[in-house]
């Protein structure tokens, strides 16, 4: 019967590991067959590229080199690499995207010398070989730029983020690990009659890998092991992230060189089209957003009000502390996203199983600290002083004493919006004698732990920041 109950629990085990297996996509869709030669893929910035208006006349540009100046090499853990962290066809890739784009002609520069040497044979051949009328036709002139685009991947941070978690229970377990690079792509447009630099942009990419590894190791029974494991790893390709990350960089650089009158649209109208205003949206956004592309948004105003149910755990000079519930009301001011000053009362009671029982109300001063202000869900902490006062005659009778105390604590809260966030709290209250209960015994003053659970309704306006205005050219405040 034992043998029994452990070979079904193995056997659970094992479903749980299947049936967490199967919602991984690339764990079972792992190639193990040759596959052909395909077209190369389309990223997200391919696709807005090319669905940018018409311009009214292509403008002829020369790239002579758009080089890798990282001079760096791919992290490895197992010791040095002499394998470059990106590609050193940088070149090649803008060449693609100004003619995707169809607002350059790209023009060949980066090898201008194989050029210059195959129009010399082409002369050569026709004075020597050709007719008459051949060997005195003039080759047509090469095509010269009136810009030349010139920059690169000026860098490539590794590791900017990495994590992971993982859980193993009685043999079984998973864990997962990911890690973030971020390669940066800088484009300027130089003018060839003068050597002004005309506009100067910067865009950035993100690089993700992950691994994801499950595993069974269990003795079924004496001398018989049960192991298996499974996993994958994923790497997100460099070169489509570099693709990515120069293909928005030609993206900004027509959009900025229109805004500018470097270059014009075929149509006036077309400043309203989706691509530029989703540009425009995106460049707004850039104060507000953080290197891994995540939006700094403040999500609380400056004033909000808490309601939550509070519960106190007696500490004191009596055995036997029970825990019983109240009411919490809670006035809060925000000076900063991360800063919050609240004003707290609380009616509740404070209680043992058999010796002692006080309605109290008490009226704290507290600080808070938000720990990720800008995120949906926020750990933090608080501390403060206030007071406490028993209700002796009734439940708003607040003319007996009122007994100074310390808080320290610390909650969690969660925006369902906007307006409103859930919250989860534990403080611990020291007062500052020990009369509170009618007994002074002991070393200790009396003391209480305090917990709750609530809603926080915020109101009024964001904490101010900044934003572009594309047709002043300035900066404004925005809420």
């Amino acid at each position: 019967m034992r043998n029994l109950k452990q070979n079904f629990s193995v056997w659970i085990i094992m479903l749980g590991v299947m049936l967490g297996t199967s919602a991984c996509g690339r764990l079972l869709n792992q190639t193990v067959t040759p596959t052909q030669a395909r077209l190369g893929e389309e990223t997200q910035s391919t696709i807005s590229l090319k669905s940018l208006p018409m311009p009214k006349e292509p403008v002829v540009v020369a790239v002579y080199k758009f080089r890798d100046q990282t001079g760096q090499y791919k992290p490895s853990a197992n010791g040095a690499s002499w394998s470059t962290a990106v590609t050193q066809g940088a070149t090649t890739i803008l060449l693609k995207a100004l003619e995707d784009s169809k607002w350059f002609v790209p023009i060949e520069r980066e090898n201008v010398g194989n050029l210059l040497n195959e129009r010399k044979i082409i002369r050569s051949s026709r004075a020597q070989y050709g007719t008459e009328g051949e060997s005195n036709s003039l080759l047509p002139p090469l095509l010269y730029a009136g810009v030349i685009l010139e920059g690169g991947i000026v860098s490539y941070d590794a590791n900017v983020i990495t994590g992971g978690a993982g859980v193993r229970y009685f043999g079984a377990g998973a864990s997962g690990q990911y890690r973030q690079d971020r390669v940066t792509v800088y484009l300027r447009a130089v003018s060839t009659a003068n050597g002004k630099v005309l506009k100067t942009v910067y865009t950035s990419k993100t690089i993700l890998s992950q691994s994801v590894d499950i595993g069974l190791f269990r003795f079924v029974r004496f001398s018989r092991l049960l192991e298996a494991e499974s996993g994958f790893t994923y790497n997100e390709p460099s070169e489509l992230a570099v693709t990515e990350a120069i293909e928005k960089a030609v993206e900004s650089l027509i959009i900025e060189g229109v805004y500018d009158g470097l270059w014009e649209l075929d149509e006036k109208r077309e400043l309203a089209s989706p691509a530029f205003l989703n540009y425009n949206k995106e460049k707004e956004l850039i104060p507000q957003t953080d290197i891994f592309g995540k939006k700094l948004d403040n999500r609380r105003t400056t004033i909000g009000l808490g309601l939550a149910s509070s519960s106190l755990l007696y500490q004191g000079d009596f055995p036997d502390p029970q825990i019983r519930t109240g009411l919490e009301l809670d006035f809060i001011y925000n000076p900063n996203p991360n800063w919050g000053i609240v004003l707290q009362a609380d009616m509740a009671t404070l209680a043992t199983d058999r010796y002692y029982q006080s309605n109290v109300s008490s009226v704290d001063l507290n600080v808070q600290y938000r720990l990720f202000p800008y995120d949906k869900f926020t750990p933090y902490l608080l501390g403060g002083f206030g007071a406490i006062t028993p209700n002796v005659d009734s439940r708003f009778d607040f003319s007996n004493d009122w007994f100074p105390k310390l808080n320290a604590g610390g909650g969690l809260e969660y925006m369902l919006s906007s307006s409103v966030g859930i919250r989860l709290a534990v403080d611990y209250n020291y007062l500052l004698n020990d009369r509170f209960d009618a007994v002074e015994q002991g070393k200790y003053n009396d003391f209480y732990w305090r917990g709750n659970v609530g809603l926080n309704f915020y109101f009024g306006k964001k904490i101010k920041g900044r934003k572009f205005d594309y047709k002043t050219q300035t900066s404004n405040d925005f809420n």
